[in-house]
């Protein structure tokens, strides 16, 4: 079997990246956590992730402005939108930015597995 896949977990919310690591790792993913937009975009000019789950409202820069810079930079990453339920505009315009999908949280983690498995077949 090949290696296991790299996510980035990218949320404000302490307690929830924190679960949402230990949940993703419990399904045999590597992941590893960035507190904000700042944080996540200087941890992928230093490693490749297979996957970004990024939240799109942060307090320094947005989940929207992220994927902007990813895409722009030709970052060859799959990015999975991570959005509350009040924010589905910005999740359809993530969408048309070049994210490959968006969950509305609060999210299973079985459900987060299963999609980040699918975009890694895409």
């Amino acid at each position: 079997m090949g290696s296991k896949i790299k996510l980035l977990i990218v949320d404000d919310e302490d307690g929830l990246r924190t679960l949402l690591k230990s949940e993703m790792e419990a399904h045999g993913f590597e992941a590893e956590e960035a507190d904000g937009g700042n944080m996540a975009l200087e941890m992928l000019k230093k490693r490749s992730y297979d996957v970004v789950l990024l939240d799109i409202l942060m307090p320094d820069i947005s989940g929207i402005k992220v994927l902007r810079d990813i895409r722009s930079n030709k970052i060859p990453t799959k990015v999975i939108m991570l959005t509350g339920v009040n924010e589905l505009k910005l999740a359809q315009e993530s969408m048309q930015l070049g994210a490959n999908d968006f969950l509305t949280k609060p999210i299973e983690p079985r459900i987060i597995a299963d999609c980040i498995t699918r975009v890694m077949k895409e």
